[in-house]
């Protein structure tokens, strides 16, 4: 694969059941890409879905940014083994990886990413680190925020959005979706810019 490709992959654990739960938003942003690009999602031998994509208007006649865009037919703490095979069958580096998350401590309706760093107690970003032998990918970090009182947090992202968050996910899956087309075309520092709140003046 040339230069300008990159692997999505959207965590989740798969069937119908957890479709729509805070767990599997990760899909659901890859889901939205596949959209917006009129993707067909077919059977991978790394135990996955994927689709190959180009960006831009006039797609690959464009010759805009190849994207593999992907979500495992495993469970989620066991994300790495699918999105190691996808990354050595396109012969992709971690570097071209992005991996798109739920993320607890991360108020909802809230995107923001990040090059590196350890899982933040993320199983599924845990099993890919270990996967790859490197956390050195991109993370599209989606934000659920905190389960309300006591409720565990376990239980918590294995339910599905509240109504009022049902309002809001489109804006939020189309935000997340927003932040990896930029990452791939005009880099992770723009991408952190539009999505981050500004930096604090040291001045």
């Amino acid at each position: 694969m040339n230069a300008d490709s990159w692997l999505v992959v959207g965590l989740g654990n798969p069937g119908l059941g957890y479709a729509a739960n805070r767990h599997n938003v990760g899909e659901m942003v890859v889901a939205e890409l596949g959209r917006r690009t009129d993707a067909s999602f077919k059977k991978h031998r790394a135990n996955a879905m994927i689709a190959e994509v180009r960006l831009g208007v006039g797609g690959a006649a464009m010759g805009g940014p190849k994207l593999v865009l992907a979500g495992t037919n495993t469970y989620m703490n066991t994300s790495g083994g699918p999105v190691a095979g996808l990354l050595k069958y396109f012969g992709l580096p971690a570097e071209r990886l992005i991996v798109v998350h739920d993320e607890l401590d991360l108020p909802f309706d809230t995107v923001r990413i990040k090059l590196g760093g350890g899982p933040g107690g993320h199983n599924g970003v845990r099993d890919v680190i270990a996967a790859l032998d490197t956390g050195d990918f991109v993370r599209v970090r989606v934000g659920i925020g905190r389960p309300p009182g006591r409720q565990d947090a376990a239980s918590f992202v294995l339910k599905d959005f509240s109504s009022v968050e049902r309002d809001v996910l489109p804006s939020l899956i189309s935000d997340a979706a927003d932040a990896i087309e930029l990452i791939v075309t005009e880099g992770l520092t723009a991408a952190q810019q539009r999505f981050h709140s500004p930096p604090p003046n040291e001045n």
